[in-house]
């Protein structure tokens, strides 16, 4: 999934979606963010003093030039170092209390996503690219913490002194002190808003060329063996290369439009500064104000200024982090093509049949897959679909599995409409051993034990021994610990089926489906599956998708398609006798074998 650009109008908007979705998480600790709150006042407080303290300090010393008082200045210097340290103690306080529901937070939305990812359907899945959506979601969860800890501790403090300090100003020194520190913060403040303004598009241009790059590496090395076969080795390098130029350009940009920020926001500094001290002199000279007015005049603008300097910093982050949010939040936006009904029940299974009553399905309106299929599998039948590739017989399982809603008609399970039951129900009582079959970079333990992950030892021991798979393990210097590598590559085809194979018996589900189970298989170790899966597969409800015949001659009966249609029907002696299909696919495939 690449990071798509938006309007203005859609950047406003969603940066107050995400507030939204951010808020309850705060409201979760209640206490905690009280106290923290409490804990950032009392920062701000002391703070604000700290001017104060040095003003008397200097008034003290101008006035005891001939030290007659001793005590007085260092009392006020050890009131200096108290009040700092308590800028200090709270500041830290603060932090602690809060990271916790920063932390939460994270973990929370983290974990909404990850589940949202698993409810979208099989076709964003299809075409989701893998590597950008988890650079999204990286980028997406660093922004939340940010969001969260600098909005509430950075910008709030520092809004709560900027009003503390005109309102101090006005009050003892006059209009024109007040005057000229708002203006100056006003002025700084719009400044910074409409250059970061500028700037987000850089941020996005640049977010979308490191997905980009981070997509093709990561789709590249996904596909190391064909990259070898071909020696694109090269080819491969130009491609990420020509990526990580596009992030060059668009990171150039982001610096230049910085230094443009950056400049901008110390010119007006320093324009305010002197204003400020120019004011201040004129006043001392004239007698209107002393040298301890002055120095706390200077260290009341120093000390709003490095806040307001950092504020600028947290908007443009701020900003910055709402586009790198953009893309993780939007995932959450997006709504499964295939959703349970509001008044969806848990399937009840009673014996286990299947029918499929005039479907019809299209990935697209331009091409129909299915067109108008009828059968059905009786409690403990076994049903068979052949046909050329393409004909559709793969895309029934994708529909049992409701992958996929048909387009019309209906699949039932012992007289229930898929539609109108769980997903979670549905999918629980059907065992599936797919013809690609890709495991989790785990053990071989582990991906049997995937099948029914509450399954004690002795019962994953069981299932890999139905699966023929002992002598396999056996043969591994760690055996069932041994790791099966990303997708399970370090297996070969037949062992991964195998392990799926002891996967789903381990499952233990009412309905099997096995779609090509054996067509990686040698037809010594084919045999021993078969003999296995009958095994498994007897009283049980099966649906068995297959290209090889010879592994479906036992079947109850077998259904012929050819481009969406079932073309012939019957059991393997019935079909030879008609002299049709498939008689001379039977007749073609035992003349190679």
């Amino acid at each position: 999934m690449r990071p798509q650009q938006h309007s203005d109008q859609q950047v406003i908007g969603f940066n107050w979606q995400v507030l939204k979705v951010i808020w309850p998480y705060l409201l979760e600790f209640k206490m905690r963010i009280f106290f923290a709150l409490l804990c950032l006042i009392l920062t701000k407080v002391a703070s604000v003093y700290l001017p104060f303290i040095l003003k008397d300090v200097v008034d003290v010393l101008d006035t005891n030039k001939d030290n007659r008082i001793i005590l007085a200045p260092f009392g006020l210097v050890a009131a200096y170092g108290v009040a700092r340290f308590a800028t200090v103690i709270f500041a830290e306080v603060r932090d602690t209390l809060f990271g916790r529901v920063t932390e939460r937070a994270i973990r929370r939305i983290g974990l909404k996503v990850f589940r949202h990812l698993h409810q979208l359907d099989l076709d964003f899945h299809l075409n989701r690219q893998t590597g950008g959506l988890s650079r999204d979601i990286d980028r997406g969860n660093s922004g939340v913490n940010f969001l969260m800890r600098f909005m509430v501790f950075n910008i709030v403090p520092t809004l709560l002194e900027i009003i503390m300090v005109i309102t101090i100003l006005f009050v003892n020194y006059g209009f024109w002190f007040a005057f000229i520190t708002l203006i100056s913060i006003v002025s700084y403040v719009g400044y910074s808003f409409y250059a970061t303004e500028l700037r987000t598009k850089y941020v996005r241009a640049a977010n979308k060329a490191d997905s980009s790059s981070n997509t093709r590496a990561i789709d590249s090395l996904l596909n190391y063996e064909t990259v070898k076969y071909f020696n694109n080795e090269e080819f491969e390098a130009k491609a990420y290369d020509n990526n990580l130029a596009d992030w060059e350009k668009a990171k150039v940009k982001n610096r230049l439009s910085l230094f443009a920020l950056n400049g901008g926001q110390a010119l007006i500094i320093s324009l305010s500064m002197s204003a400020m001290l120019a004011l201040s002199v004129y006043q001392v000279s004239r007698g209107m104000m002393t040298l301890g007015d002055f120095v706390l005049i200077n260290a009341f603008m120093m000390q709003l200024f490095i806040p307001l300097n950092f504020l600028g910093f947290v908007y443009r982050e701020i900003k910055g982090s709402l586009a790198n949010i953009e893309n993780m939040f939007s995932i959450l936006k997006k709504t499964p093509k295939v959703a349970d009904l509001a008044n969806a029940k848990p399937l009840n299974l009673i014996k286990g049949e299947v029918e499929f009553d005039q479907v019809n399905f299209a990935y697209n309106k331009k091409r129909s897959i299915i067109k108008g299929l009828s059968f059905s599998i009786k409690a403990g039948q076994k049903v068979a679909v052949v046909g050329d590739s393409g004909s559709g017989k793969s895309t029934l399982v994708k529909l049992l599995f409701r992958f996929y809603d048909v387009n019309s008609g209906q699949i039932r399970i012992d007289g229930q409409a898929i539609n109108a039951v769980t997903q979670h129900s549905l999918r629980q009582h059907i065992g599936i051993v797919p013809q690609d079959t890709v495991l989790f970079n785990d053990t071989l333990f582990a991906n049997v034990q995937y099948g029914n992950p509450s399954a004690t030892s002795s019962e994953v021991l069981k299932a890999i021994e139905l699966a023929h798979l002992n002598d396999f393990v056996a043969s591994l210097p760690d055996g069932l610990e041994t790791t099966v590598g990303e997708r399970g590559l370090k297996l070969s085809g037949g062992e991964k089926q195998r392990v799926a194979i002891a996967r789903t018996i381990l499952k233990n589900p009412a309905i099997l489906v096995f779609d090509e189970a054996t067509s990686s298989l040698d037809s010594h170790s084919e045999q021993a599956i078969l003999s296995a899966i009958k095994d498994v597969s007897a009283h049980k409800t099966s649906l068995v998708i297959a290209h090889r015949l010879s592994t479906v001659i036992d079947a109850d009966n077998i259904l012929v398609m050819q481009s969406g249609e079932i073309i012939e029907q019957g059991n393997h002696k019935t079909l030879l006798a008609q002299q049709g299909y498939y008689s001379t696919m039977w007749q073609l495939q035992q003349s190679q074998s």
